[in-house]
């Protein structure tokens, strides 16, 4: 499964507040055995199971960002992007990062979705139970917002997978819409809206 791109990082919106400081909680069945996902504002110390998926080329592909090299620009993102961002949360198993979700303020009553897992917990359910996690809650915590998206590359089938078991609408594809890894690409834009229903 390959994912979703990060939602380019924004100042906060006056019409939203900042990065609450809710967790939530979903139980998955994961290899036979029973975990907890959770949601949790992502923290310096962190910077570890950061590089974890940062370093890695699989995870990168469809990314905006350049696979990491260094510890240090993983603690450069965590300081002055991610922390700051009003919601920028981990996904944990345990506690432990294995990978993280945002909700980036648009203009208006609209915001974007990111996510990023890494690889080996890669094709288990878990990034469609996290982004069912924020669209259960998102609406609530930010009542002004109205349309949540979500932009995919066209040739990352897995993430485009994800939005669609997580009850997001396909509305179509924007030619040439990205510059990605120095390329122009198509980007397939998906949302979920305040008033649609979630698949169980």
């Amino acid at each position: 499964m390959l994912l979703q791109i990060y939602a380019p990082f924004h100042l906060p919106s006056p019409n939203f507040p900042s990065n609450p400081k809710h967790s939530n909680l979903v139980v998955i069945e994961m290899d036979e055995e029973i975990i907890d996902i959770t949601l949790r504002p992502i923290e310096i110390s962190d910077a570890d199971d950061f590089m974890s998926w940062a370093t890695d080329e699989k995870v990168s592909r469809f990314c905006t960002w350049d696979t990491y090299t260094c510890k240090n620009q993983a603690l450069e993102f965590l300081s002055t992007n991610a922390i700051p961002h009003p919601w920028f949360k981990a996904i944990c198993i345990s506690n432990k990062a294995i990978g993280s979700i945002s909700v980036t303020p648009n203009s208006g009553t609209r915001a974007e979705l990111g996510y990023v897992l890494a690889y080996k917990y890669w094709g288990k359910g878990i990034v469609t139970n996290a982004v069912k996690m924020v669209t259960s809650i998102i609406f609530s915590e930010w009542p002004n917002l109205e349309r949540l998206e979500a932009l995919v590359d066209v040739d990352n089938t897995g993430s485009q997978r994800v939005l669609e078991k997580a009850s997001f609408f396909k509305e179509g594809v924007l030619r040439k819409y990205v510059v990605l890894k120095g390329r122009s690409r198509d980007m397939v834009i998906f949302s979920f809206l305040a008033t649609d229903s979630p698949l169980s």
